[in-house]
């Protein structure tokens, strides 16, 4: 017996420390120590809301009050909401759910679709890029007839369903998450060759595991098909592998598709093959930009090492017939190592079967698919993606240039819970330096944050959200066409400067004025239908309903002398039509348009014009 207890001891030990080695610590517990930092409730749940949310709609820091701060936060993490609501205003885009296929075969591009009505002998070669009348009807006809629909339709589906999420969501903090994340790991509509993805590529990738796992998170994005066009993985290819060395040894094709609008994609995809070269775009992205960051500790020679790691991710060839679909099914498929997850392919007949160094680390050879997931999986747990990731998370959510204690118990969390993206946001929000003074209204609002913030301030109805998009554009945001992999700086000073201010004036009188196509806005409602006595008391009465639990003293005093200028949206226009084409630093990367009509001055009402100021003003556009 003795000897029986002299031997389990050990084992114990060694099965404990097993189990905790792969198994995180205890999560933090959620608290908000507001009160220690001056904040009284109603003032903390104005803050909650204005980091969480795209801005607090009326009487939401009464309901939050009541439901109780920590209760509230938790309901968000979880992200429970069923969202009814905003499922029935969805349910009239019918391309918003389709799958990637399914998008290649309704929404062709522009040369595909002249590439097959050649084919069918509906025009000649010799007339492609005719700009005659008889030319582009027979164009629309040929589309008709086949059920293709432009991609235009497809992309102005996708940015109308954003903003209704965005403004109509219960879940907002994971819309929250979802913008950010898209960010960092931004794809671009801008690249033709991913654009088609680039729906599916939110909706599958980024939104469901916003606040899931990084680890998760980061594979998954590194799979899809929008980020493997957008930073040219799906190209990466090695011939250092026993399907080249071995000439006996048949490689498994792609066949032919089906279906012609599959053409293109499977001569690139047989093309690449022939000419194969390590590709070394997303190695270099995923250390710089997607984990460890600029400054993150790695050489060349890592992304070098690393971009081999990774070759053979690619694409599964869409709409290939029944002889490549029963290969995949066959034993062969799974023997020689290929690996299909949806609309990933992992080709093992270009991949590097070779010995590759990362970090350190000796990754291969001979483990395919296994590489890569393995080398992601220890970049997203490397101290330094610990500290970029918080460092840019702290960034969104408390200021420009959060303090480093802060950052550092985050990255604690980061690496103690293994990436647990709740759990780094429970620790900023529970650390005091969240709810300091120097933290609050730090953030100035993108130009999306504007807008989605003022609709929900004033309890707009949203009945046709592309109008808002051709604004928020014109203010410097063109959303999901930045074109460099960096996303969007989360920076005050990349957003305002003079012509950028002139714009957001412009826009709050738009809006508040009805100016603003699809958009209607109740204002005498947020008031309860009581008329202000005058412009003054109707500037103090609703600067408290729409900038709620702040001190608004000097904000009213500065916004004053502009109710007394008539003539105030046509100047505020006419000096933001002279600047707009001065703010080349801030289009540089993503080209801007607007069919949005600015407001006219006969069509101002008192109540619109003070509304308008405030949505202007310096004070609203912080956060």
């Amino acid at each position: 017996m003795k000897r029986i207890q002299r031997i389990s001891f050990p084992l114990l030990l060694f099965f404990g420390f097993w189990f905790y080695s792969f198994h995180p610590a205890e999560p933090p517990k959620i608290k908000f120590p507001y009160k220690a930092a001056g904040l009284n409730d109603r003032q903390a749940a104005a803050h909650l809301l204005s980091r969480f949310t795209f801005g607090a709609t009326p009487s939401q820091i009464d309901a939050v009050v009541k439901q109780g701060l920590v209760a509230w936060f938790e309901s968000q993490l979880n992200a429970t909401y069923k969202d009814d609501s905003l499922k029935s205003r969805l349910g009239a885009y019918d391309a918003i759910n389709l799958s990637n296929e399914e998008v290649l075969l309704n929404f062709p591009k522009n040369f595909q679709v002249v590439r097959m009505a050649i084919n069918d002998s509906i025009i000649s070669k010799d007339s492609v890029g005719s700009k005659s009348p008889q030319y582009r009807a027979a164009i629309d006809n040929y589309m008709a007839s086949n059920g293709f629909r432009p991609q235009k339709d497809l992309n102005q589906q996708f940015i109308n369903q954003k903003i209704l999420r965005s403004v109509y969501s219960e879940n907002q903090l994971q819309e929250v998450m979802t913008s950010f994340w898209f960010n960092h790991f931004n794809v671009s509509l801008t690249k033709d060759d991913c654009s088609h993805f680039i729906p599916a590529y939110e909706r599958d990738v980024i939104r469901p595991q916003a606040l899931g796992n990084f680890s998760d998170l980061l594979i998954a994005t590194a799979k899809s098909p929008a980020m493997l066009y957008y930073l040219d993985n799906f190209s990466s290819a090695s011939d250092n592998n026993p399907f080249n060395k071995k000439k006996d040894k048949k490689q498994p094709q792609p066949a032919a598709p089906t279906g012609a609008v599959a053409d293109t994609l499977i001569a690139r995809l047989k093309k690449i093959r022939k000419e194969k070269g390590i590709n070394e775009n997303y190695a270099r992205e995923v250390m710089e930009l997607h984990t460890m960051g600029v400054d993150g500790g790695y050489s060349q020679q890592d992304v070098t090492e690393a971009a081999r790691v990774l070759t053979g991710w690619t694409i599964y060839p869409f709409q290939v017939n029944r002889k490549t679909k029963a290969l995949e099914r066959s034993a062969r498929f799974e023997k020689e190592g290929f690996v299909r997850d949806g609309d990933f392919l992992f080709a093992a007949n270009r991949h590097d079967a070779g010995t590759k160094t990362v970090l350190g680390k000796q990754y291969g050879p001979d483990k395919g698919y296994a590489e890569g997931v393995e080398l992601l999986n220890d970049l997203a747990i490397h101290p330094s993606t610990a500290k970029f990731i918080c460092k840019k998370i702290a960034t969104r959510f408390v200021s420009d240039q959060p303090v480093q204690s802060l950052v550092e118990k985050m990255s604690k969390t980061f690496l103690s819970q293994k990436g647990d993206i709740k759990a780094v946001l429970i620790t900023m929000v529970s650390a005091r330096e969240f709810w300091e003074p120097g933290a609050l209204r730090e953030k100035t609002k993108s130009p999306f944050e504007l807008a989605i913030g003022a609709i929900r301030s004033l309890n707009a109805k949203v009945e046709d959200p592309y109008p808002l998009f051709n604004w928020i554009s014109r203010m410097g945001e063109r959303i999901y066409s930045y074109q460099a992999p960096t996303g969007f700086p989360d920076k005050g000073q990349y957003w305002i400067n003079t012509g950028a201010l002139l714009n957001r004036m412009n826009f709050g009188l738009a809006l508040a004025s009805g100016k603003i196509s699809g958009i209607r806005a109740d204002l005498p409602a947020l008031n309860q239908y009581h008329e202000p006595e005058s412009s003054q008391a109707a500037l103090v009465t609703y600067s408290k309903l729409i900038i709620p639990e702040r001190d608004l003293a000097k904000t009213v005093e500065r916004l004053k002398p502009m109710l007394n200028d008539p003539e105030l949206s046509e100047k505020v226009n006419k000096a933001s039509q002279a600047t707009a084409g001065n703010d080349n630093d801030m289009q540089a990367a993503n080209k801007t348009t607007t069919t949005a009509k600015p407001a006219r001055k006969e069509n101002v009402t008192m109540l619109a014009q003070v509304v308008g100021v405030i949505i202007g003003s310096p004070e609203y556009q912080r956060r």
